[in-house]
């Protein structure tokens, strides 16, 4: 009973911060589905987004103002990665480890030389708090949080139906053949770099906010929580959800069902030491359920043909 009651009490704050990471994975999946490129900058830029916006906050500066510039700083590591990779030919993974690598340096003076910088809500006006999120009041995140996530998802599925975004798929599609069409697959490439990276970086200052902190590690593992959604997503609702918009709906929905996964093996009593082991595991897991159905169908299908 006690297992159940913990677990009750600690699902409000594993869906908010699910919905908040499905923005991060939601920005993953340009680059990672539409685009067909492997970024590992992005656990920099969701660092970098985290710490610009507790800087500004803590400096005075409006939140929404703090995470918009946050959102700018993720643009701009997304087109460092996307110059090293179109302008230099430094393959796409390589170029994204580059930027990574530098960012943790920039984030540390970003954060005045600190590995942590607390934002707390009792003073600073924050957008969201993990304090509140048992609450049944406007202090309560999660419908600021199931806004944005909307917002996102909406402006995404408008951006994708426009000629640009046409353009990104078709080269995230067959570079060769859009190239042939007179498309250019750099500048392309570019702007997926940078609007994915801000979508992380927007991830990562609502985070930041949520549990009061930026941490120069809050990055750390980011990608494979956003490939664990995309994947968990696309395992649950690739039967039902056809329309592009529903397929990153999937994506958040994916990274709910991750951490509400994640809560129920800490509530458990598994050592808190062990997370990104079963992080690692319930990943693993997930990524080798398309392969297992694969085999049973055939399985299924020999077994079908013997009997026939």
């Amino acid at each position: 009973m006690d297992f159940f009651g913990s677990l009750l009490n600690a699902t409000p704050g594993a869906v908010s911060q699910g919905i908040i990471w499905g923005i991060m994975a939601i920005g993953l999946y340009i680059t990672f589905k539409i685009m067909d490129i492997a970024d590992l900058s992005v656990d920099g830029s969701f660092a970098t987004g985290g710490a610009v916006c507790v800087m500004l906050i803590r400096g005075g500066c409006n939140p929404w103002l703090a995470v918009l510039v946050a959102m700018c700083a993720g643009g701009v590591a997304g087109l460092i990665t996307a110059l090293l990779h179109t302008k230099c030919e430094i393959p796409a993974i390589l170029s994204g480890i580059l930027t990574q690598l530098a960012l943790y340096s920039i984030n540390l003076r970003i954060m005045g030389g600190r590995a942590n910088q607390p934002v707390s809500v009792d003073k600073y006006p924050l957008l969201v708090s993990q304090r509140y999120v048992r609450e049944l009041s406007l202090r309560n995140p999660l419908p600021l949080i199931i806004l944005l996530t909307a917002i996102v998802i909406g402006f995404m599925y408008w951006f994708f139906g426009t000629e640009r975004g046409c353009s990104m798929r078709a080269t995230g599609d067959n570079p060769n053949m859009a190239k042939a069409q007179g498309i250019n697959v750099k500048n392309n490439i570019i702007l997926a770099l940078v609007f994915s990276n801000a979508i992380v970086a927007f991830s990562g200052a609502l985070i930041a906010q949520f549990q009061g902190s930026a941490d120069i590690n809050m990055g750390r593992g980011a990608i494979v929580i956003g490939l664990a959604a995309v994947i968990i997503g696309e395992v649950f609702t690739k039967k039902f959800f056809k329309n592009f918009a529903l397929k990153l709906l999937g994506v958040s929905i994916g990274a709910i069902i991750y951490y509400l996964v994640l809560q129920v093996t800490l509530q458990l009593g598994l050592n808190t030491n062990d997370l990104k082991l079963i992080s690692a595991t319930i990943v693993a897991v997930f990524l080798a359920i398309p392969y297992w159905k694969k085999l049973a169908s055939q399985k299924a299908g020999r077994k079908g043909g013997r009997n026939a």
